[in-house]
């Protein structure tokens, strides 16, 4: 474990206060994962690479006001992220594109879908918060930032293994979570 893993929640406060190398962090951290969504919800490069742009943009400018939950900033910016990416999507339409648009992408926000998504969101948060630190880390580094298990695991000074398996039991207790908070 390395002594230079900070929390989102200092991050955002010192992002919110003005530092923009905090906020830098951030997008360093998170924009790949950001990127990926995006790409899977409007499906091409060029208006994924915009859909980024706009949810730092958002970011950049609702952190001030952002209480965060939980550690990680990744859950809020996927939401900032598929707004942005329907906008997109509607954009589109309007303008005349011929591209289609991905059926699975809602025509409206469901307040209530996005109630019980955020509820599920607090709860993994909360199970990710209850784990040891090297399964965080672990859980931060491949769920979040992309890592490979070969990476996470030099990244940490631990096996190949040891993140493969605590990784494959940390995402079946997710899983459960997410289903827990799902069912009525």
């Amino acid at each position: 474990m390395t002594d230079d893993v900070i929390d989102d929640r200092a991050l955002v406060a010192r992002a919110a206060g003005g530092s923009e190398m905090a906020f830098r962090s951030l997008y360093r951290a998170y924009v790949r994962p950001v990127y990926w969504t995006a790409l899977g919800l409007v499906g091409n490069p060029s208006d994924a690479d915009d859909v980024v742009q706009d949810t730092f943009v958002v970011a950049w400018k609702k952190l001030p006001g952002m209480t965060l939950e939980g550690t990680s900033l990744l859950p809020w910016l996927a939401t900032v992220c598929r707004l942005q990416a329907a906008n997109r999507l509607r954009a589109r339409t309007r303008h005349g594109s011929h591209a289609a648009l991905d059926p699975e992408m809602p025509a409206r926000v469901d307040v209530e879908q996005e109630v019980v998504d955020a509820e599920t969101v607090r709860a993994i948060l909360a199970e990710v918060d209850g784990l040891g630190e090297v399964d965080r880390e672990i859980f931060r580094l491949c769920a979040a930032e992309g890592y490979g298990y070969q990476a996470a695991a030099e990244h940490l000074g631990v096996t190949h293994g040891t993140v493969r398996n605590r990784l494959s039991r940390i995402r079946s207790r997710m899983r459960a979570t997410a289903m827990e908070t799902e069912t009525p």
